[in-house]
């Protein structure tokens, strides 16, 4: 005999299947991203320097927007480096950029223009810094750099800022103490082939192509500089890391040894005016895309769900956050 409900029994359990209904609509409208239809409009996109990291990031991104984000026209603008980049996204210049923690944070502590603005989206990927010689060099300390010719990259540059703060550490000035050649890392490989230049600094993820095609046309050496990172603590570089170069990174470079060395986070970046559900499709966009992008970028497989959403000393962006929300364990 089937079995039946009394009456309010039954009004109870279609009450509480409403209810059930109510919730998970919610639970929905939460977690999913703003709007059923992906968002579009134009942003702009500054990048970097040619050939470099940054560059190769933003069109890889553009790449993966065109097939995700079809009705998202993305601009993309070439700069000098994470200073710059940083600039220009405070002060409505770009909508959005990539930049290295400490850029980030020398213009916070300096006061920038819209430096209260600035939001973070995403933790990317550690920049390594490199400091190459010739295989020849007897420069075996960043000390030994005295009266050296060294490539320290252009103003504006995030290379140029952790080339100072490492020359500073060894107790040098970038003015006085170094022959300094305001040109880019990759402009210093060709001067160190020439003869025309002792060192090269170089801040990026690993590998970087260039320095790996240098190991193969001429022999290298890469200079420890971990034994720096407690000094740049106490001058106030709070955002470098002690890190390990993998012996397979550059192996010829490296005399198949691991290298120590010195790293700072990557930070997607925007300001708290970017649309809230454009940037959430955005953070997602990175994500879901970390393998194709580290096609090309290799560095960009090392973005981690689990670290992502740590983009201090940048507050997360709102967008950002609910993205993080709808992926949570």
């Amino acid at each position: 005999m089937p079995l039946t409900l009394p009456r309010i029994s039954r009004r109870r359990a279609l009450e509480g299947a409403a209810a059930g209904l109510v919730v998970f609509g919610l639970l929905l409208w939460w977690l999913l991203p703003f709007g059923d239809d992906a968002p579009g409009g134009r942003i702009s996109f500054s990048t970097g320097s040619a050939n470099g990291v940054y560059e190769v990031y933003g069109e890889k991104l553009k790449e993966a927007a065109a097939a995700d984000l079809p009705d998202l026209d993305v601009d993309l603008k070439a700069s000098k480096g994470s200073k710059e980049n940083v600039r220009r996204v405070a002060t409505g210049e770009a909508d959005f950029t990539i930049a290295a923690a400490d850029a980030v944070e020398l213009y916070q502590r300096n006061s920038g223009p819209g430096a209260d603005r600035l939001r973070g989206c995403v933790r990317l990927y550690d920049d390594y810094v490199h400091l190459v010689v010739p295989g020849s060099s007897k420069v075996k300390d960043v000390a030994g750099l005295k009266d050296k010719r060294v490539v320290v990259g252009p103003e504006g540059s995030g290379v140029r800022l952790i080339a100072e703060r490492v020359l500073g550490a060894a107790g040098l000035d970038i003015d006085e103490d170094v022959d300094a050649i305001d040109e880019s890392s990759q402009e210093g490989t060709k001067l160190l082939k020439s003869g025309t230049a002792d060192a090269f600094f170089w801040s990026g993820g690993l590998t970087t192509p260039f320095v790996q095609k240098l190991s193969a046309e001429m022999d290298i050496r890469l200079v420890e500089l971990g034994y720096l990172v407690d000094t740049l603590h106490a001058r106030g570089g709070g955002y470098y890391r002690a890190a390990v170069m993998p012996a397979d990174a550059y192996p010829r470079a490296q005399r198949y040894q691991p290298v120590q060395t010195i790293a700072v986070a990557n930070l997607l970046v925007t300001t708290d005016e970017a649309d809230a559900r454009l940037t959430e499709w955005l953070t997602r966009l990175v994500i879901d895309n970390r393998d194709g992008i580290a096609k090309d970028v290799h560095a960009a497989q090392l973005v981690d769900l689990r670290t992502a959403l740590y983009t201090d000393p940048l507050e997360l962006h709102e967008g950002a956050r609910r993205y993080f929300r709808s992926v949570k364990p």
